[in-house]
């Protein structure tokens, strides 16, 4: 039997912007958004030469399921498809972070099991069947192949080189209502070739975490609006972020329905975290750094 690879970490992702752009005839939204990470996220193991498989394991195991639609299996099959005699096996999945919940869970799973593959296999990471791989999976699964702070265009193919984003203090809030991301493009409800409600942003993002955090303060999350109408615990949970000591931002991340703010340093990000989960026992909320 062959030693099991990992644990390869599967880290949220979170969207520090998001501007639609429209909607492309192909059906696909033209979006951009500066993508940072988190400390928190799943881990993935690989058994290489077993049956292709996926275990799953942990508090969101129930939700994530591991049958079919899994973006782990979905993947392995894509790079299979790709790369003949491609080394493959049973995959194991720790699921900590919430299902449907606006932080990349699944597409940062699809994307550590594609590096788990690529150590099984020898291919440099930068392999470009990797990446035609992950666009296959899903829009968000590129950006999260190597992550590391980001701008992403298009459907999420295009990737800017990366940035050398201070580690930003930072608390991350799911209320506990999963919403799906068909739900939040279909209630925005752009037609093919309609322009969506954001041009444009920034060519290039400031280093500087005081400089950072003044050009954020001006970027939208178009999502926003429209998910807050369909889950109003997102509003809630702002609110809630914007009352704590130290906060200096709070937005939704992705289509929702988990929110983030960036705090003034890693203690005050603590201490609201705790406050915040005593207030809130049904909320996930963690203390992180975004780089």
């Amino acid at each position: 039997m062959s030693a099991r690879i990992g644990p390869e970490r599967a880290p949220a992702k979170v969207n520090l912007t998001l501007r639609v752009l429209g909607r492309r005839p192909d059906g696909f939204h033209e979006l951009e958004s500066l993508v940072a990470f988190a400390g928190e996220g799943d881990l993935v193991w690989l058994t290489p030469d077993e049956l292709l498989s996926l275990e799953v394991h942990g508090d969101s195991a129930a939700q994530a399921g591991p049958d079919d639609s899994n973006l782990v299996l979905r993947a392995a099959r894509a790079l299979a498809e790709r790369m003949e005699g491609l080394r493959t096996g049973r995959f194991t999945l720790y699921k900590r972070l919430p299902v449907a919940a606006g932080l990349g869970g699944g597409s940062s799973d699809a994307a550590a099991a594609l590096r788990l593959l690529a150590r099984a296999n020898d291919l440099d990471f930068a392999d470009p069947r990797l990446y035609e791989a992950a666009a296959a999976v899903g829009s968000d699964v590129p950006v999260c192949l190597l992550p590391r702070a980001r701008v992403f265009a298009g459907r999420g193919e295009e990737l800017s080189p990366p940035y050398g984003l201070p580690p930003l203090p930072a608390v991350i809030i799911n209320p506990g209502v999963p919403l799906s991301t068909a739900a939040v493009f279909s209630a925005l409800g752009l037609r093919p070739g309609e322009e969506g409600p954001s041009g444009p942003g920034p060519a290039c993002f400031p280093a500087a975490e005081d400089d950072l955090v003044e050009a954020l303060e001006g970027e939208p999350n178009d999502l926003e609006p429209v998910a807050r109408r369909l889950v109003p615990q997102i509003a809630t949970a702002l609110t809630a972020l914007r009352q704590q000591d130290g906060c200096r931002l709070a937005r939704m991340s992705g289509s929702g329905a988990s929110v983030y703010a960036l705090f003034t340093d890693r203690h005050a990000a603590v201490r609201a975290a705790r406050d915040l989960r005593t207030a809130n026992p049904n909320w996930w909320v963690e203390a992180t750094l975004l780089r």
